[in-house]
């Protein structure tokens, strides 16, 4: 078997528990370990035993950890199911920072513990760092979920890495952390260098702290209405700021009618409003193109602005199952449905100079999306921008051959990075830039220069990245 790391899990957590570590299994934690014994029996765990499988799923699979959570909290109570989320969610969030923590404590690389053994450290130390779990409790309770999810035989090395980690709080291990590690500022950050960096280059040094804190920090799920056929009242949560289509959620939001019957989703405002932006300067008239459209929220937002402009969305995605989720995001409009197809934006399935506005939300590295994702930031790696960014500019390519004459292309990616934003754009032809500030005069301190770029720390959104740009001439 191949010693390569499958593509898309995390670094650093493959190997064996050491030679003569069993014999830590009999000490138990605090002077035994038979009262959590007896509380598991009583009780159970099912917070902690659903973000380890999801945690698992995360780092070894590749899964995003929104998306296994729904799944394995499904069935939880209220309760159980928010200390599920956060504890997967912030040990996401704190990755690095915690493998650091546990390589000091445990005074040995990642790589000779077992990865299971990697995941319940980290989400031991997530409770002893940062949650409010007393030391004695979140020992204890890692350690049984140890033996219960994993074997008997790991609970040893458990029970003493975590004591080990439970002596300094989070203020001492940084501490350590600064004497030890070169990158220690990075890691307490909860941001590789590389990413504090790309961060650096396209925003003021003073407001970078206020970034990351606010990439740190659990977003607010936004909702958003389909244009006709919901209103924002029905939605129950306090209007966005500037968005006129969506609300903050005050609850859960599969159990909002609209959201249930397709009238409605769930959206960062920031996603409205590049979407909004692109329907508003004056294009030609004619059908209108989401280039990349999966899973669909920008679509369907698009496709009730169009409406409103008496014309269509085409909606195309590459992957078969994505371009099932776009369908699903628009399957309440009426008829005419807009039509959904699963083709490769780089070979376009219709032929040029065909549509008055064309959408194209480009893949990218998702550094915008900290909030939402964060496993992603140390997933990603400067070396994938190499094959990210060709991508982005032959898919721009299609997004202006397949515009009108005068018609409008919005650039958009949910990343600040330069080489993935304006060097993309500045390399376009065909076009003129226009200034996408003034498509949404509603939003301050938006303007980077002709772009958008929206913030988390200034406007409570994901870091969206606009280019608004007209056609000039047919293409052939």
């Amino acid at each position: 078997m191949s010693g390569r790391r499958r593509r898309g899990s995390m670094p650093g957590n493959r190997g064996h528990v050491g030679p003569g570590l069993d014999k830590l299994d009999r000490r138990g934690v605090d002077g035994g370990v038979r009262g959590v014994d007896k509380l598991d029996r009583r009780t159970g765990d099912p917070a902690r035993l659903a973000a380890f499988r999801a945690l698992r799923a995360v780092t070894a699979e590749g899964a995003y950890a929104n998306l296994v959570l729904a799944e394995h909290t499904a069935g939880l109570s209220h309760r159980d199911a928010g200390f599920a989320t956060e504890l997967v969610a912030g040990t996401c969030r704190s990755l690095g920072y915690y493998d650091a923590i546990i390589s000091l404590a445990g005074g040995r690389p990642l790589t000779t513990l077992q990865p299971a053994v990697v995941d319940l450290l980290r989400l031991g130390a997530h409770q002893l760092l940062e949650l409010r779990v007393p030391s004695h409790a979140a020992v204890a309770a890692t350690v049984n979920l140890a033996r219960t999810a994993v074997s008997q035989r790991v609970t040893g090395v458990v029970n003493a890495i975590l004591r080990k980690i439970a002596a300094l709080d989070a203020d001492g291990w940084a501490e350590r952390l600064r004497a030890e590690r070169d990158d220690a500022e990075a890691l307490i950050a909860r941001h590789p260098q590389w990413i504090i960096d790309a961060f650096g280059e396209v925003l003021p040094a003073a407001e970078l702290p206020a970034l990351l804190a606010a990439d740190n920090a659990p977003p607010s799920p936004h909702l958003v209405v389909r244009p006709d056929l919901a209103e924002v009242a029905e939605l129950g949560g306090t209007p966005l700021r500037w968005s006129p289509f969506g609300a903050l959620a005050s609850g859960n939001p599969a159990e909002i009618a609209a959201v249930h019957q397709g009238r409605a989703g769930v959206q960062d405002e920031g996603s409205q409003l590049v979407a909004w932006a692109l329907s508003r300067p004056d294009a030609p008239f004619g059908p209108w193109l989401d280039l990349c459209a999966g899973p669909g929220g920008k679509a369907a937002l698009l496709a009730g602005l169009a409406r409103r402009q008496h014309t269509a969305l085409l909606a195309s995605e590459l992957q078969p199952h994505r371009a099932a989720l776009v369908a699903r995001a628009l399957h309440a409009y009426p008829d005419p449905t807009p039509l959904v197809i699963a083709a490769d934006g780089t070979r376009p399935a219709w032929p040029a100079n065909a549509f008055a506005r064309v959408m194209l939300d480009a893949p990218c590295s998702g550094l915008g999306a900290l909030r939402r994702r964060p496993e992603s930031r140390w997933r990603r790696q400067p070396s994938d921008l190499d094959d990210l960014v060709p991508l982005q500019r032959a898919l721009l390519a299609t997004a202006i051959a397949s515009a009108r004459p005068g018609g409008l292309i919005a650039y958009v990616t949910c990343s600040p990075h330069h080489r993935e934003t304006v060097e993309v754009v500045e390399a376009a032809a065909g076009v003129e830039l226009l200034d996408a500030s003034e498509a949404l005069p509603e939003v301050p301190d938006a303007a980077r220069g002709h772009y958008v770029q929206l913030w988390p720390h200034r406007h409570g959104t994901d870091a969206m990245f606009l280019a608004l740009l007209r056609k000039t001439e047919a293409t052939q």
